[in-house]
């Protein structure tokens, strides 16, 4: 099946400092988060803030979302969990 995004609800893991997101692999839901970190790389001088998190994550969904594809196919396993690292040596927006 092929990874899809059709939900666009997000949201704000403070204890965690992730934004969490979910996918679909045909009718399995896969759950995602985004570390506070790899957002401050897409927004240097982004404050820790749940709206700031979850305004950036809105800016940048569409990369984060190619960048979540990207992890997924390579590893599937419960959270697939985004770091800074996912998004080096990545093209832009």
């Amino acid at each position: 099946m092929t990874l899809a995004f059709p939900n666009a609800s997000r949201s704000y893991d403070e204890g965690a400092r992730r934004v969490r997101f979910w996918g679909h692999d045909g009718m399995t839901e896969v759950p995602f988060a985004i570390e506070f970190a790899a957002l401050e790389g897409l927004e240097p001088l982004l404050v820790q803030t749940e709206p700031n998190a979850l305004k950036a994550f809105d800016t940048w969904r569409e990369r984060i979302q190619r960048v979540a594809h990207q992890v997924y196919s390579r590893q599937r396993r419960g959270v697939q969990v985004l770091a800074a690292s996912d998004f080096q040596g990545r093209s832009a927006r």
